[in-house]
């Protein structure tokens, strides 16, 4: 069953239950279901209507600038009847600018021709002050030229009513202008799915809670929620499904965030807001906390309301939960750009550590992503200035301590001194767009090593070549498979270990149908990384011949049980699946230990043998016979 909505009963923002409807949602029946009406109350202008009542627009500031004083106070005496409360007016056109800056009008009733500045000279000028440019403009004049009029409505002018002017006719315009003009700032300010104030508004307002707070000496906090994997539920279930998911996360935030009005977490100024910063995010201001602990309640709360559930007829329930990133001012900062950049620092670092998870910022996540980025400029240059280099590490099956394939490293040595290699560097060429251009790099660097191996009479193992999918598509990697092969390589000497995987999930299956076509031409395929970015879903839908678990795993095999007895499982999936299964990162003697003693297939790591150009480990692990090298393994006595 799906889960009750907890914040059902209370309001959230914009009347979220009205009357039932047949509109077809993903929901299931019951009180979570979204209604037609529902998904209408989170609109824009069932919103406008709800928050902007006549008596709204009669508090708007109305101001008429005209050289004739009787003018001025027949309309306005006309307007007073009308309801409209709130006036100001000049005969002096020449001060009408400084009183628009000192009080900007809701409306501006212009007269064109007066002497000393026009009309029209008044428009121009206002359309040239950010300040004014937007006050909508009605214009009031006996001119007939129409070249005048068009003149007037290229400046800028809403309006335009020839005098002597219907008082009636007048009063509707003025109402019409006045409610377009709100709903229009409404729009600027609130996101048209879920009726939320939007990301300016939370600019906006963030800077004048940070404002008050260093006022008080108060603390408060940032908080930004990004749901966990939409692009998937666009993707499989369709837009539509993501923008409803979307509508009903708004509205459980909304519920929760109204429960801490007047609590703890407000300020005498300011309650916690919700809003919509961005296509998945939401985020919220905490004004006021004694403390990082008082928050700690409310965003489990927050992960809590945003973790929801749906299903369609026939197929199973799926939940949906979000990750939260948390900045504290004064502590992260005290400017609103820099505390929002934090926030969403955390919450990418929440990402990364896993999902339905919050982080609170910290410093050194800035210090990463300077260092990301700089890494990033300059990594486009590595391979004109020469600055990579392609090593070779072997593989060995550990029943036998033989060398039966090398793994091929692209390793980036930084003008710094700082080594770059591995699972790193291909991360970081994934997130540039560099990664093609690194494995294009490889496959031509492969070719001549192993055209030099050849030469020298030397017999090549199987290679195995570390490949993101973060830009590549399979199609051009097939271009490059052919090209090797092309060059002389064998098609059985090639092991294309993927990494990015999720990548194919975004393409047509014409073109994720390459990898297999691959295969069945006698490339090996390895799903690498296993464990950490790759899952036993990706194993199910990508059929591969190896699998290369995470070198995390090895890192905390000592120290962690429970990481020794997911090893364990993942060696028995494999060999239940009848795939290699290669442990990576093995660096300690107890760690070989560890592998051997459950029969583990293969393993490579610095306890195995170091990384080599490829001259060294041709010289050191290549033979002429073919015939395979032993390496020493600890306990064997060899």
């Amino acid at each position: 069953m799906i889960e009750k909505d907890s914040s059902s009963g209370a309001p959230s923002g914009g009347g979220f239950r009205d009357t039932l409807s047949t509109q077809p949602t993903v929901f299931v029946p019951g009180e979570d279901k979204l209604t037609e009406q529902e998904l209408r109350a989170l609109s824009p202008q069932d919103m406008l209507w709800r928050h902007r009542s006549t008596q709204s627009l009669s508090q708007a500031l109305i101001m008429m600038v005209d050289d004739e004083i009787l003018n001025i106070e027949m309309t306005q005496a006309f307007l007073m009847d009308a309801g409209y409360r709130h006036f100001v007016n000049t005969d002096q056109p020449e001060n009408a600018l400084d009183m628009m800056r000192k009080a900007v009008p809701g409306v501006l009733l212009l007269d064109l021709s007066m002497p000393k500045v026009s009309g029209l000279e008044i428009l121009a000028a206002m359309r040239d002050d950010s300040a004014l440019r937007h006050v909508p403009v009605i214009v009031l004049t006996s001119s007939t030229d129409p070249q005048v009029k068009l003149k007037a409505l290229a400046l800028g002018a809403m309006d335009f009513l020839s005098k002597p002017v219907d008082p009636s006719e007048l009063g509707l315009r003025i109402r019409n202008t006045l409610t377009a003009n709100a709903y229009r700032e409404y729009l600027g300010q609130h996101d048209a799915l879920t009726g939320l104030p939007n990301k300016q508004r939370y600019r906006k307002m963030a800077a004048e809670v940070l404002s008050q707070a260093k006022a008080a000496g108060s603390a408060g906090a940032l908080l930004h929620i990004g749901v966990d994997a939409l692009g998937r539920i666009n993707d499989a279930l369709g837009r539509v499904v993501g923008d409803q998911l979307l509508q009903r996360i708004a509205k459980r935030l909304a519920s929760c965030v109204q429960t801490e009005a007047g609590g703890e977490l407000a300020s005498e100024q300011q309650n916690p807001t919700l809003y919509r910063f961005d296509g998945d995010e939401f985020a919220v201001i905490v004004p006021y906390m004694e403390g990082v602990h008082s928050a700690a309640a409310f965003i489990s709360k927050l992960l809590e309301e945003a973790t929801v559930s749906f299903q369609r007829q026939g197929s199973p329930e799926v939940f949906v939960t979000s990750s939260i990133g948390v900045s504290v001012f004064p502590n992260d900062g005290m400017d609103a750009d820099v505390l929002i950049r934090n926030a969403g620092l955390a919450l990418r670092h929440a990402k990364q550590a896993g999902t339905n998870r919050y982080e609170f910022f910290s410093p050194r996540f800035n210090e990463q992503a300077m260092s990301r980025l700089d890494l990033s400029a300059e990594l486009r240059h590595c391979i004109s200035r020469d600055e990579i280099e392609l090593m070779y590490q072997p593989r060995v099956e550990l029943a036998s301590g033989r060398v039966v394939a090398a793994q091929a490293i692209v390793r980036w040595k930084h003008s710094s001194g700082r080594i770059i290699e591995g699972d790193e560097l291909m991360d970081l060429a994934g997130q540039t767009d560099m990664d093609v251009a690194i494995t294009e790099w490889l496959f031509d660097q492969l070719h001549k090593h192993v055209k030099h191996w050849k030469s020298a009479g030397l017999q090549p193992v199987p290679t195995g070549i570390k490949v993101s999918l973060a830009n590549m598509h399979p199609r051009d990697l097939g271009y490059l498979v052919s090209a090797a092969v092309n060059s002389g390589i064998e098609l059985n000497m090639l092991s294309l270990e993927l990494q990015h995987v999720t990548a194919l999930e975004n393409l047509p299956p014409r073109e994720a149908a390459h990898l297999p076509g691959l295969r069945k031409k006698g490339v090996r395929i390895a799903l690498d990384r296993f464990g950490a970015t790759a899952s036993v879903g990706h194993l199910r839908k990508l059929m591969c011949d190896e699998i290369k678990i995470d070198a995390s795993f090895m890192a905390d095999l000592e120290k962690d049980a429970a990481v020794q007895a997911m090893l364990l499982g993942m060696g028995d999936l494999a060999r239940r699946l009848r795939v290699n299964c290669v442990a990576c990162g093995v660096d300690t003697a107890q760690q070989l230990a560890f592998l051997r003693r459950n029969n583990w297939d293969q393993a490579q790591g610095r306890v195995l043998g170091e990384p080599l150009s490829d001259l060294n480990f041709a010289a050191k692990w290549l033979t002429r016979s073919g015939k395979p090298l032993r390496v020493p393994l600890p306990g064997d006595g060899t």
